[in-house]
């Protein structure tokens, strides 16, 4: 989980603070500098700033495909930091690899993305308190809200083939929130990716492994190494839910990768790592959509 014990776990480890001026990343062709040279290499594909309605407001959103044909749709939940240049650029990527990908302001009830702006990352303890702030009113029925919206927008899409199923990913708080979305719509949500997963398999009776069976997904769980340390049965709960199922899972633990090492404009980055978990994502994707 992000919070003052993961920013001292990043102390410890020796890793810098960055403190650059992500105002100058505010294109994502600078963001994709910082990304390995072969993930912006996929081909043509187009993206837009999107809304979309759901039952509590107006969602500011970025939605990316390829420039021709039908694809799979993924709906992509961004860690605690929200929708930035860096999640626009994740998106990019996976359009390039041929998937119609929708990234969402999970804030925009309390504010437009990018809700952490140039200058402010999540050393800063003010940061750190209006999001938190933020997260902790986004409980399932929220996320299950905004869930319905998203998947109805995808499928609405010219871009988007119904015919094949959608898939998720998140990060940090986005763990849970590619399980509801997955409970929410067995008969369309066909994949779930979580990475570095904030309580995705906890020891309480309403944690979000619970409805894994309840949906039909194949799910990849990669998590980061210090969060294993944290609650090291996290993996084996959620072992014990995928084992009985006949779709694609894997559970990961990534040693020496420090939670938030996936994108790219975090503190804990890990490309070797990060590069693994996005390998691993796409066979989920290829197996399941």
């Amino acid at each position: 989980m992000c919070d003052e014990f993961t920013e001292a776990d990043l102390d410890r480890a020796g890793l810098p603070v960055r403190r650059r001026d992500f105002g100058a990343l505010m294109g994502v062709g600078a963001v994709a500098a910082m990304l390995p040279a072969a993930a912006c290499a996929a081909g043509t594909i187009k993206g837009r700033d999107v809304t979309i309605t759901t039952d509590d407001g107006t969602v500011d959103a970025y939605f990316v495909a390829p420039g021709e044909g039908k694809h799979p749709g993924v709906l992509m939940w961004p860690d605690i930091r929200g929708l930035r240049p860096a999640f626009r650029q994740m998106a990019d990527r996976l359009a390039g690899a041929g998937y119609a990908v929708l990234c969402v302001n999970p804030f925009y009830r309390w504010a437009k993305a990018p809700v952490v702006y140039s200058g402010h990352d999540f050393d800063d303890p003010g940061v750190r308190e209006t999001l938190f702030g933020y997260l902790k009113q986004l409980n399932r029925t929220l996320v299950q809200t905004d869930a319905k919206a998203h998947l109805a927008f995808l499928d609405a899409q010219a871009e988007v083939d119904a015919a094949k199923g959608i898939g998720t990913a998140g990060y940090c708080m986005g763990g849970p929130m590619v399980i509801y979305t997955a409970a929410l719509n067995p008969a369309r949500v066909k994949a779930a990716a979580s990475f570095h997963g904030a309580s995705v398999a906890t020891d309480k009776p309403d944690s979000p492994h619970l409805l894994i069976p309840a949906s039909d997904a194949g799910y990849l769980f990669a998590i980061a190494d210090n969060d294993d340390a944290k609650d090291p049965e996290e993996k084996t709960r959620l072992k014990a839910v995928l084992a009985p199922r006949k779709q694609w899972h894997e559970v990961e633990v990534y040693k020496g990768a420090m939670h938030g090492w996936c994108p790219p404009d975090g503190r804990a980055y890990d490309e070797a790592a990060a590069e693994k978990a996005w390998g691993r994502m796409l066979e989920l994707f290829k197996a399941a959509l």
